[in-house]
């Protein structure tokens, strides 16, 4: 049985963590699976978007503990640092990546609901950084979580490994939207169909220069941002929507 299962369906790729008995614990496998679909995904122009969620009643338990056990310390090493690069890659991603939760978060599943750049939950989902509960603080999901959330609200859902219910994750940041169970799917691909009408090179620079201009500094951002929307004016895509508006009219876009 293949760990993750792949999908791609009018330009929205969907991932699908397949580990429903162990709650889609991240395994060494699972990980290398999701790195290799991303990098097919991210030179793949036919693919607008890309939907993560997870087979059964959870989202993502985090790491698989057994195997972690079970690993020598530089496996272990290595496994951290796969998923960090996996996370990232995430970020670089040129299309956008929906988190579709459906179930329990915990986690490194909760760091990949931080990483990814939205994310919808059905009513019943719940979230936790639980580690700190087993001695084993969740130092990487705290990178993801604490650049989502605020400073106090990460600290407290770190510290004290408490859960979250939807509602409070919405009002957090951590979520976009909230969805009855039944319609999880259909609200993040509403979504994702909105993001889909969007001009993908316009989408992919944007992207990218959000998440650059949150490390720098605001005079470095601000510069950035300047040369970034002078580029985009440029393009054809840029003027064939400048136009569009002006003769009020729908826009054909190039990509």
């Amino acid at each position: 049985m293949s760990e993750l299962l792949v999908s791609v369906d009018d330009g929205i790729a969907t991932l699908t963590l397949n580990r429903p008995r162990q709650y889609n614990a991240l395994s060494s496998a699972l990980l290398g699976a999701l790195d290799s679909e991303l990098d097919r995904i991210a030179g793949d122009e036919a693919v607008r978007v890309v939907i993560i969620t997870g087979a059964g009643a959870s989202f993502c338990s985090g790491h698989d503990l057994k195997e972690m056990r079970a690993a020598s310390q530089e496996e272990v090493q290595r496994l951290f640092a796969t998923c960090s690069a996996f996370m990232q890659k995430l970020t670089a991603l040129p299309q956008p990546v929906i988190a579709a939760v459906n179930g329990l978060a915990t986690a490194a599943g909760c760091q990949l609901i931080a990483q990814c750049d939205l994310a919808v939950a059905n009513e019943h989902a719940r979230f936790a950084v639980s580690g700190v509960n087993l001695g084993l603080f969740c130092s990487t999901p705290a990178v993801a979580l604490s650049r989502n959330i605020s400073r106090k609200r990460a600290a407290e859902m770190l510290f004290t490994g408490e859960f979250i219910e939807a509602a409070t994750a919405l009002d957090w940041g951590l979520v976009n939207r909230v969805a009855p169970a039944d319609r999880l799917m259909e609200t993040t691909r509403e979504l994702a169909n909105n993001l889909k009408a969007k001009p993908r090179a316009s989408l992919a620079l944007g992207k990218a220069l959000f998440y650059r201009q949150l490390e720098a500094q605001m005079r470095t951002a601000y510069d950035d941002a300047s040369r970034t929307i002078a580029a985009n004016m440029a393009e054809g895509d840029a003027q064939e929507g400048v136009d569009a508006f002006l003769e009020k009219r729908p826009p054909n876009w190039k990509s």
